[in-house]
């Protein structure tokens, strides 16, 4: 068995092996590839694993002994399915393995905005405190998160996740999501999603991308939110229009947007949020936990083994 691991960089860039996927069958990893490239390396692979490099119906066509692909990620989107159900090519990801690590780049976005970590740990470094004349110094707000409306859009893995933490921190959660009311614990509010643009002081993207959720945060849904409200979004970047976002950081009505995910990543220089002060960017890295990254692998593994073994799981349509 032929595998092929087009761009294993991400996953393990050397913390981790990928030894054991050496017991299933002869195996190639390079750490990243170009479209260009996909076939030349892979022209002979059964199986093909890939995080980023997009994989559709005219690569399968010419990667003849093709019969696996398995997605480094849980998102999908870069593989034909269609293309791939036809040619008879199984397609699988890897569901749920960084529910927490997600959750808590969550929270780690809202309590720097809030409590303006960096900017006092970077003011006292610079000496600022040092030269104040009281125990204690501060030229920010600095808001409590109880009592708050913590808004989410989508109450998957992460969702729940994040709406758990959300409650502990005694705030009020609100949701949009397609499961029922009594399905519910009682603290979480389902709402409609004009609703649950109006009431959040703090906004969370963990929806799928699809057509119905791209650019969901808009300059129209933006201008329904409370002024000086928060969004967080760590799902997929094109979730927003980050030409709004940015254009509402400007205005003010906008208070913060922290953000994992851009819609082009890595994002050029020149995109509008880069330079705002008030948009906490960081490099799609909340997945990145070694703990995750090792579920990560450890489901891979899991999934090529039963592949093998003609009980493929985790399998994407």
């Amino acid at each position: 068995m032929n595998i092929v691991i087009l761009d294993g960089y991400a996953a393990n860039p050397g913390d981790l092996s990928w030894d054991r996927f050496k017991t299933l069958g002869d195996l190639t990893v390079y750490p990243r590839s170009r479209r260009e490239e996909v076939v030349e390396r892979a022209h002979d692979a059964e199986i093909i694993l890939t995080n980023k490099v997009s994989i559709d119906d005219e690569l399968m066509g010419k990667l003849p002994k093709l019969r696996y692909i398995g997605v480094l990620a849980t998102g999908y989107n870069i593989i034909d399915t269609q293309a791939a159900r036809k040619r008879g090519i199984v397609v699988t990801n890897i569901p749920a393995y960084s529910t927490m690590s997600v959750a808590q780049m969550v929270f780690a976005h809202i309590l720097n905005i809030t409590n303006h970590v960096a900017h006092y740990a970077d003011a006292t470094r610079k000496g600022i405190w040092s030269s104040k004349p009281d125990f204690c110094y501060w030229d920010t707000p600095l808001p409590e998160l109880a009592g708050k409306t913590l808004g989410i859009v989508g109450l998957g893995h992460i969702g729940t996740a994040v709406a758990k933490i959300g409650h502990s921190f005694g705030m009020y959660i609100s949701a949009y999501t397609r499961k029922n009311s009594q399905d519910l614990p009682e603290w979480i509010q389902k709402t409609t999603m004009d609703g649950l643009f109006a009431v959040s002081d703090i906004l969370t993207l963990h929806c799928p991308l699809t057509h119905e959720t791209r650019e969901i945060v808009c300059q129209k849904t933006l201008s329904r939110m409370k002024k000086g409200a928060i969004v967080i979004n760590t799902g997929r970047g094109p979730l927003v229009n980050e030409a709004d976002v940015a254009a509402a950081l400007r205005s003010g009505h906008l208070a913060a947007y922290g953000a994992d995910v851009m819609t082009e990543e890595p994002p050029k220089s020149d995109n509008p949020l880069i330079g705002e002060p008030h948009a906490f960017i960081t490099p799609h890295v909340a997945w990145a936990t070694l703990e995750a990254r090792s579920r990560l692998m450890d489901i891979a593994l899991g999934n090529v083994r039963a592949f093998l073994n003609r009980e493929p799981k985790n399998v994407v349509d």
